[in-house]
């Protein structure tokens, strides 16, 4: 079994077990809604889905 050669410090080892990674999410705009979302997410707007400027799902459609 491997062995430290030196004794890792507690602030090293808190360090890395933290869960406090990130400081801002990366926010993105749409070009073609002008709408501000999270990165590699889709974003509801005025009643439809879109994804990467496409529309997925578009709730103001009536059903048939």
């Amino acid at each position: 079994m491997a062995h430290p050669k030196r004794k890792t410090s507690k602030t090293r080892r808190d360090k890395r077990r933290t869960h406090y990674k990130a400081a801002n999410a990366q926010i993105a705009t749409d070009k073609t809604t002008g709408q501000d979302h999270l990165y590699h997410r889709a974003h509801w707007h005025e009643g439809k889905l879109y994804y990467r400027g496409k529309v997925l799902v578009d709730s103001t459609e009536e059903a048939e």
